[in-house]
């Protein structure tokens, strides 16, 4: 189980990836977006924590990574639904101007569903299979 919750977390690692560098190469960081980037480079740099400190529990076995790494991954998925919650109207606005984004559209608008729906599953894949890890069940 603890290779599946390094699987799921790495999956979801790159989905996060991808959704940065759009948010990044289109102006978010630079205030063109309606996702704060405190809570974007937080969530950002929390998880890169904690796959980091659950790597480090796959090697060494070690518990307490494993309750460090599950810690950490709490505040990431509260800022993850901040963002969701932030980045649905944003969506529904794509919907309703199929246009396209235009120059003043928020940089998250530009994020595929596909890629933000299989990110969000399998954050609670990875969230789930740590703490199942964490509690020592399925071996």
């Amino acid at each position: 189980m603890d290779i599946a919750a390094l699987i799921a977390w790495v999956i979801t690692a790159v989905g996060g990836f991808y959704m940065l560098g759009v948010w990044l190469s289109h102006g978010g960081a630079r205030g063109g977006s309606r996702l704060p980037a405190p809570v974007v480079f937080g969530h950002f740099a929390l998880a890169a924590v904690g796959l980091v400190v659950w790597i480090v529990y796959v090697v060494t076995g070690k518990g307490a990574a494993a309750w460090t790494a599950f810690g950490l991954l709490l505040p990431v998925a509260l800022l993850g639904f901040v963002m969701l919650g932030r980045w649905i109207p944003v969506h529904r606005g794509r919907a309703a101007a199929p246009a396209g984004a235009g120059p003043n559209a928020p940089a998250e608008r530009r994020f595929p569903l596909p890629v933000v729906v299989g990110h969000g599953i399998a954050a609670v894949v990875t969230l789930v299979l740590v703490l199942l890890s964490a509690l020592g069940t399925g071996g």
